[in-house]
């Protein structure tokens, strides 16, 4: 049977991140796709117009409705905007036997905040530890934890912090460092280490990276691939969706999930 994936995030309007990106991710990365909408956003390339959470119950029904009757090899989450949904996501992705990738969304793009700052705690204390990586870019890591990564050599540090909230591996992504010319991002669990490198690309059209290595790794593991096997895998594949990022709108376009597709030519 083909691998299954929930995702567990916001709509994006505009088509770049969240539900959107996450979907178009798994599509491109042939597993099955599924997902559990928690929030609608009014979004576009300039940014988050407006935001609105569903209910604690339709998420939780969501949830149901599809790991009970399809089921799931890896599920991934995304916008979680207040305590009460982090909270139920938590619970729901604890009880279901498999792998949970968590990418820990606290600012959009193009810094717009997308969690609410009474629902930090519940993210350090409920989500992290249910997670099998969580994946922060270096804005979330101060925002969860207050360490500052200025640098390459912070990157160990900026770990050792996340795990002590009780992930199983954390990816920190370097990608926000201004000091290399590579994007580098640091894997481990504590114990093993794994530093990934990919050439820095002189694209700006980079929304929805963050939606969209994250729902690569979980396609990874639900294709029963180890942690570092499918970071690595994800790593490529979103260093190739970012050099194909198209321009879209006025502002910031996105990274291309299908770029290992090919396009049709009429």
């Amino acid at each position: 049977m083909i691998p299954r994936v929930l995702t567990v995030a916001g709509s994006d309007s505009g088509g770049g991140a969240g539900i959107q990106a996450d979907l178009k991710t798994m599509l491109a990365l042939g597993v099955h796709g599924m997902s559990v909408l928690t929030a609608v956003t009014a979004q576009n390339s300039l940014g988050v117009q407006g935001a609105w959470e569903l209910p604690v119950a339709a998420v939780r029904a969501q949830y149901r409705s599809v790991v009970d009757d399809i089921g799931v090899q890896a599920v991934k989450t995304g916008m979680l905007s207040s305590a009460e949904l982090v909270e139920a996501v938590a619970e729901l992705i604890t009880g279901t036997d498999a792998p949970a990738v968590v990418d820990p969304v606290g600012v959009s793009k193009h810094g717009d905040p997308l969690l609410a700052a009474s629902a930090l705690d519940a993210v350090r204390t409920k989500l992290l530890p249910a997670a099998t990586v969580a994946t922060p870019n270096l804005d979330e890591v101060t925002q969860l934890t207050g360490v500052r990564v200025r640098s390459e050599a912070d990157l160990r540090r900026a770990a050792a912090a996340v795990l002590e909230y009780g992930p199983r591996w954390v990816l920190i992504k370097g990608g926000h460092l201004t000091d290399a010319d590579q994007a580098v991002d640091l894997l481990t669990d504590g114990c093993a280490e794994h530093v990934l490198r990919a050439p820095r690309l002189d694209n700006r059209h980079t929304h929805g990276t963050g939606c969209t290595l994250a729902s690569a790794i979980a396609c990874g593991l639900a294709k029963g691939r180890s942690v570092p096997e499918a970071v690595t895998a994800a790593k490529e594949y979103v260093t190739g969706a970012i050099a194909a990022g198209f321009a879209l709108g006025a502002g910031i376009g996105p990274v291309d999930h299908g770029w290992a597709l090919g396009r049709a030519t009429t």
